[in-house]
């Protein structure tokens, strides 16, 4: 890439959308291609990350998706107005490497934009974050099994995307803001109390007797770590 930005393939029908992705993430890092159909789709080996929308004048979105990972690995970040939790399911598992529903936050596509880039720079595999295992902990965020020392554990949709979260980002500290932004990034007003709430009860099913792996960052957040 000339300048060594990164490119973005934005597919989307809407075109107020299409072009407000690209002011929102700006031209300093990134050089854009801009599709309105899905015959308009050419070259995606030269993308090094695809914003799909799914409901498109010529097609579906996870048609595209599915045919796409037969030859690529290229993060895709999901953007729809369907707001399912099966649409989300659908999505995850043919591939996609996040999702967001309309309408979204700024704040929250950026932040997504920046973790893929990040992560395929380090060299990790796209389906890493789907996947968490480790001290008795099985987190299988494609098929929605979670499992503690061989046991099932049955989360809520805000459990489930609160713990995807923690663990894509293990060892950071991530602030309230952060959360509530990811958690809940459909809704125009979340109290913050709900993000406490949601701690403690993830917290409960997660961590054993004197075992603590979601540490809270006092006047911050909450970090993701083992106490070695």
């Amino acid at each position: 890439m000339t300048n060594e930005k990164k490119c973005i393939y934005i597919i989307e029908d809407d075109a107020t959308i299409n072009h407000g992705i690209e002011l929102t993430l700006g031209n300093e890092k990134y050089e854009y291609r801009k599709f309105y159909s899905l015959g308009e789709v050419e070259d995606t080996e030269q993308a090094d990350l695809i914003i799909l929308d799914i409901n498109l004048p010529d097609g579906n979105g996870f048609d595209f998706l599915k045919q796409l990972r037969k030859t690529s690995d290229v993060p895709v970040l999901v953007v729809t107005a369907n707001d399912t939790e099966l649409d989300e399911v659908t999505g995850l598992t043919l591939g996609a490497d996040d999702y967001v529903t309309k309408p979204f936050s700024l704040m929250a596509l950026r932040l997504r934009v920046n973790n893929l880039l990040s992560r395929a720079l380090a060299g990790k595999p796209c389906d890493v974050p789907n996947r968490y295992e480790k001290h008795g902990l099985l987190f299988d965020f494609d098929n929605l099994i979670f499992k503690k020392n061989d046991m099932e554990i049955e989360l809520s949709k805000t459990e489930i995307r609160l713990l995807k979260y923690f663990t894509e980002n293990e060892g950071i500290t991530l602030s309230r803001e952060k959360l509530i932004d990811y958690v809940w990034q459909n809704q125009q007003y979340v109290d913050e109390n709900a993000l406490s709430v949601s701690v403690k009860r993830l917290r409960d099913k997660i961590e054993g007797s004197g075992e603590k792996i979601i540490h809270t960052v006092y006047g911050i957040g909450y970090v993701f770590k083992w106490e070695e």
